[in-house]
């Protein structure tokens, strides 16, 4: 048997040497198992790697990663690390570029032509980490295949195939899933097809609504999480008359609280966006060329308007792999602490991924770049070493607005761990100002607002230690300052113990 079908085989074998509200709405409480139930694979799908080379559309079939995102990114870098992707890996992406980094879309990518917007191959990954700009021509150098523009289609298991949409036989020994997530939509029939009606998910989505702000008097961003304060933050550059509209009662209700949201809605007030809360949308109005021209409330009310942005969610791209295990709860494929599926050889990465929580101890599917990342890079080195520890993850969550040329405040806020308990706000918003969830006495999450780098650091290791704190102490604090060296405090104390 050749070396390569020892080190297939071995790929597919297990290795057996082994938030109450907010945030963790999406990772609900469960047994967070390191191991899930097996698939037996018939051993004939195996001898069946052995058919004519010329029976397959790809060179390259030790590896196949099926998704061009991040994750798909971090993986590629992660196998040329390890000496394993050059004449091996394939990527197959239904994008007609090579992975970049996802979160320039609704941040950077969006400011005028005379505030610096970023642009490809600007923003490939791994800049985002401060990696290698991984450009086509760096694939090419590696021994990377690259599929452009042709997604998967469908799978068979048995075989280890894949079919793409343009109708080409794919060969794997090893497959990994980064497929993502693809945009919640609107329903055609209430004008979520509509023209001048945006989503973002990738290049073309983002190329298509700067060419309509460019001409948009009037712009409406529904809903009032991440993408919606960051779409109507790019807005403000184009001088846009703005309205964010929500079903809830403040800004990124899953993880701000009141007070902490009433600071964010005040600042956007100050730059011109208006705000409708607590709004359900009947349906969207166009006028007599189709083009979208007002937003109906179930109210009664009507926005008027020209450009609609929706950000009300996102889904697991899990079709054509949903036989290979699906997780009912949080969505996505479910996974093991290693990335692996209940197929051997078949792993799933970054948002589509439903995997265990360690810190937490539930299933969570994290839909959020640095998870994009590091999951990527945890599930390449088990595969390919002896790296066998339990993907230990702690969420991470943070935006960046208003960073435009000309801006009266550039705006960076980071959050580490998890928003349940009680929640101690200290600070004003002018310059700083920070807040620390508090459970039974345990320091359990923590966001920042314009902090120094130093400041940034600490917050993952108090995330992390969830050090016992004095409630009382922080809510006397003059300062952030003076609260988080409270909180470092406590960390050093928990660190002797």
């Amino acid at each position: 048997m050749s070396s390569v079908v020892v080190r297939r085989l071995m790929a597919t074998m297990p290795n057996t040497m082994s938030f109450k509200q907010g945030l963790s709405l999406w990772c609900p409480q469960s047994a967070a198992l390191n191991r899930i139930p097996r698939v037996s694979v018939p051993s004939r799908s195996f001898r069946r790697s052995f058919v004519a080379a010329a029976s397959f559309d790809n060179e390259n079939r030790e590896y196949v990663v099926v998704g061009g995102g991040n994750a798909a990114g971090y993986a590629a870098r992660t196998f040329v690390e390890q000496g394993q992707a050059n004449g091996k890996l394939c990527i197959v992406t239904k994008e007609p570029y090579a992975p970049y980094e996802r979160p320039a879309l609704t941040k950077a990518y969006l400011f005028p032509l005379d505030k610096k917007p970023a642009r490809l191959p600007g923003f490939h990954t791994c800049v985002g980490a401060g990696g290698e700009r991984q450009t086509p021509d760096w694939y090419k150098e590696q021994g990377i295949e690259m599929l452009y523009e042709d997604p998967v289609t469908g799978v068979d298991i048995e075989k280890q195939t894949l079919t793409t949409n343009s109708g080409k036989l794919l060969k794997y020994g090893t497959l990994i899933i980064a497929t993502g997530c693809t945009a919640s939509r609107f329903p055609e029939k209430i004008g979520g097809n509509l023209p001048g009606v945006h989503y973002i998910r990738d290049v073309a989505d983002a190329d298509s609504l700067i060419s309509s702000l460019g001409k948009a008097k009037k712009l409406v961003v529904v809903v009032g999480g991440y993408i919606g304060m960051e779409v109507a933050a790019a807005a403000v550059a184009w001088k846009l008359d703005t309205t964010i509209i929500f079903p809830e009662e403040h800004l990124l209700s899953r993880l701000f609280t009141p007070s902490l949201a009433q600071k964010y809605e005040q600042l956007y007030q100050d730059n011109g966006v208006k705000f409708v809360k607590g709004a359900k949308i009947k349906h969207l109005e166009s006028g007599p060329d189709g083009r979208v021209t007002a937003v109906k409330l179930e109210d009664g009310s009507s926005i008027e308007t020209d450009t609609v942005v929706i950000g009300i969610g996102a889904k697991p791209a899990v079709s054509p792999f949903d036989m290979v295990g699906l997780n009912k709860t949080v969505g996505g494929i479910e996974v093991d602490g290693q990335f692996r599926t209940s197929i051997p050889g078949i792993f799933a990465i970054g948002d589509v991924a439903a995997f265990p929580l360690k810190i937490y101890n539930r299933i969570a599917r994290v839909e959020h770049v640095d998870h994009a990342r590091k999951s990527a890079q945890h599930c390449i080195k088990s595969l390919l070493t002896a790296h066998t520890h339990t993907y230990d993850y702690l969420p991470y969550f943070y935006s960046r607005v208003f960073e435009y040329e000309g801006s009266s405040r550039k705006v960076w806020w980071q959050f580490f761990g998890d928003n349940v308990g009680e929640a101690v706000e200290v600070g004003n918003f002018d310059p700083k100002v920070a807040t620390f969830w508090i459970d039974s006495g345990k320091l359990k999450g923590v966001l920042l607002e314009s902090g120094s780098p130093e400041e940034f650091q600490l917050l993952p290791k108090l995330a992390r230690s969830q050090p016992s704190i004095d409630k009382a102490k922080l809510q006397n604090a003059s300062s952030v300052e003076e609260a988080l060296e409270i909180a470092q405090a406590a960390l050093k104390t928990e660190a002797a113990v």
